[in-house]
């Protein structure tokens, strides 16, 4: 069965990047052989945190993706898209880094996948009011996401499940990984001209034309406007505190559209009209299939082989395990990647020589995790949902496309990574 599951799972990712089938069709049918065959059960599938579908990210984005339909009525993105366009002087690589340092702002204080939807649409329409192409922007938005989402216990799934096994508080991320994430975006921020180099022409007069516009035209239901900001507000507000009152980010995302739908009075085909059904059901088969490689040991064996690696020396092992990190979950999706691995780091902290480095074993995972995101467009939710708008609104983003730019940013990050945490912790420490 592991064979199989080995099988299905590299069949599967090589129909994904050969781009000549539809992602959503190979995810579904890899899942399905997967369950048919006795690689797993039902229980594996719809229950188990290990090895399952990770329900919590499924319906976080759900619920994100129905207050996203509801507030697209309202005129709000249109009215920053124009209003992003006038700050920038109509500059398609003004926009571009405004957008980015928003983008990994509010990632760092939302979950990123949270922000990728609400800020894809903003790019969306900016691009179409200046006729340009919007595929380097979503692109370079969603890798700022990534490294956003690296400083704090919210931003990135990877690191809210280390938080919870390991016990790190909000402050213990912002205080350790902040700083490089800091470095990472004025790194990311400078060489993104010469990544995205080419892409951008613009119409002098489509820029003139926007910059004369009043964006306070665009607002359309001001009183709908108004509802959505008080839902979304209590919405944030419960993702900062969802762990002090006991309620997953994903239950507060979908109560937060539940009211939404109630005071909006939209009909149903209003509401659901921004629901990535085909990202969604995507992200079901990869979680079904990596959940096969969890269940049957590959993922853990290939863990246990790095750790066994590195002779107990502590800055040997921290390395090894930014690297394996790094690559790793760039190609399978970080979550299932970090849930595996921590239980192995664990307990290489507690074999380990000495007491006084163990915590930059959590932190090595963590930032390869996490910047592992960027390596591929299945690394992570983020990247996965933002393939999904993309492909919706007709501007398909393939996924070598993606990982030509992933690979440069993953290995920049990676290596900045790598420095900080010889430094911090092993240097200066």
């Amino acid at each position: 069965m592991t064979y199989f599951a080995i099988v299905v799972f590299v069949l599967a990712y090589a129909c994904i990047i050969s781009e000549r089938f539809n992602n959503t069709m190979v995810a579904l049918v890899g899942a399905g052989l997967i369950m048919l065959l006795p690689v797993i059960e039902s229980r594996d599938v719809f229950y188990s945190q290990a090895s399952g579908i990770d329900w919590d990210v499924i319906f976080l984005m759900l619920g994100m993706m129905i207050i996203v339909s509801i507030l697209r009525h309202t005129g709000v993105f249109e009215y920053a898209a124009i209003w992003a366009v006038k700050r920038a002087n109509g500059s398609p690589w003004r926009i571009m880094i405004l957008l980015m340092l928003v983008m990994a702002l509010s990632s760092a204080i939302l979950p990123n996948v949270v922000s990728v939807l609400l800020i894809a649409p903003v790019t969306l329409l900016v691009c179409d009011r200046l006729a340009i192409n919007p595929v380097p922007m979503l692109m370079a938005e969603v890798f700022a996401s990534n490294i956003g989402g690296t400083a704090t216990l919210v931003g990135d799934p990877p690191n809210m499940i280390i938080g919870a096994r390991k016990g790190l508080s909000f402050n213990a991320f912002l205080l350790n990984m902040a700083p490089i994430v800091l470095v990472m975006m004025l790194v990311f921020v400078a060489i993104a001209p010469l990544l995205f180099r080419g892409f951008f022409t613009v119409d002098a007069q489509r820029v003139a034309d926007v910059m004369t516009m009043n964006e306070d035209e665009a607002l359309q239901d001001r009183g709908l406007l108004v509802k959505c900001g008080v839902v979304i507000a209590m919405v944030f507000a419960g993702f900062i505190v969802s762990e002090a009152i006991h309620l997953q980010p994903s239950l507060v995302a979908l109560l937060g559209a539940g009211a939404l739908i109630l005071i909006s009075r939209l009909q149903r085909s209003e509401y659901l009209s921004s629901v990535e059904w085909d990202t969604l059901l995507f992200m079901i088969g990869l979680f079904i299939m990596v959940g096969a490689l969890f269940k049957t040991g590959v993922i853990k064996t290939l863990g246990q082989l790095a750790a066994n690696a590195t002779g107990g020396n502590v800055l040997v092992t921290t390395m090894l395990i930014l690297g394996a990190s790094t690559v790793l979950s760039g190609l399978i999706d970080n979550v299932p990647y970090v849930a595996t691995m921590t239980p192995i780091v664990s307990h290489l902290a507690t074999v380990m020589p000495g007491q006084s480095h163990h915590h930059v074993l959590w932190w090595s995972l963590a930032l390869g995790g996490d910047l592992g995101g960027n390596l591929t467009a299945v690394g992570s939710s983020a990247n996965i949902v933002m393939l999904g708008i993309a492909l919706r609104s007709g501007n398909s983003i393939s996924f070598w496309q993606f990982t030509r730019k992933g690979v440069v940013i993953t290995t920049v990050t990676g290596v900045l990574g790598a420095i900080y945490l010889w430094l911090r912790y092993f240097v200066l420490s």
